[in-house]
């Protein structure tokens, strides 16, 4: 993954982890990563489609985690806002007369979806608690 989705989406969810009972909000969180509100509201909103995350809107409004950090695995959080293979994106217009621009993107997404399997699987069971637990 090339930019900051996953960093921004772990430190979201780990706050949300830290504070389970209280409602975050979008500008309270944007305020620890140092970064806009509506970067973080725009991943609150890929989290809750996962299922992630809950949120409620008005003057109490906020979000807090959909489930226990212990039910949370951070392979979920990565699948949640990956949008490119970890080795990044294949060429748009190889020469298909080239031996091997032919048949590179066919070798290319082969090698993509094995690195990013093995990336899910290391991920896999290591929990949100888990990776929260650092902090403390």
């Amino acid at each position: 993954m090339n930019n900051t989705r996953f960093a921004t989406a772990i430190h979201i969810m780990t706050l949300l982890a830290e504070s389970p009972q209280e409602w975050l909000t979008s500008e309270w969180m944007a305020g620890s990563i140092n970064i806009n509100p509506v970067m973080v509201r725009k991943e609150l909103s890929v989290l809750r489609e996962a299922g992630l995350i809950i949120s409620r809107q008005g003057k109490v409004g906020g979000s807090q985690l959909a489930k226990n950090a212990d039910d949370i695995k951070i392979s979920d959080i990565y699948l949640a806002v990956k949008n490119t293979e970890v080795l990044g994106k294949k060429n748009n217009n190889p020469n298909p007369k080239c031996l091997v621009g032919k048949e590179i993107n066919a070798h290319l997404q082969t090698l993509f979806s094995e690195t990013d399997q093995l990336v899910i699987r290391f991920l896999g069971n290591k929990t949100l608690q888990e990776f929260m637990d650092n902090f403390k």
